[in-house]
């Protein structure tokens, strides 16, 4: 009966966990029609109201490296502080945890 529990609970958290990593490619893919939407429109507002000026071109870069971060949280790509630092720092804390309560017994 508990392995069936545990079954259960082990799908249930698969279910919520790929749920949450759908939310947050939908986010990202909301936050990339959004940059190319709006960024069309200050282009041709530029290009309407002062064509000698381009001054379009700071909110494209702006909001361009955010997306660009945003990409790279969303598809796990960090050349830096990846998933797999995470992973290890997290191990490494739990164990720093671990050894701490076990001098204190």
């Amino acid at each position: 009966m508990e392995v069936i529990m545990e079954n259960n609970y082990k799908e249930e958290d698969r279910y919520y966990q790929a749920k949450k990593r759908v939310e947050e490619i939908k986010g990202f893919y909301g936050n990339l029609i959004a940059y190319i939407i709006f960024n069309i429109f200050f282009l041709v507002l530029n290009i309407m109201t002062s064509p000698g000026e381009l001054w379009f071109f700071w909110p494209l870069l702006g909001w361009g490296i955010g997306v660009l971060f945003h990409a790279m949280k969303v598809f796990n790509y960090s050349p830096f502080l990846g998933k797999n630092w995470e992973e290890k720092k997290i191990n490494e804390l739990m164990e720093k945890e671990k050894k701490a309560n076990n001098n204190w017994k």
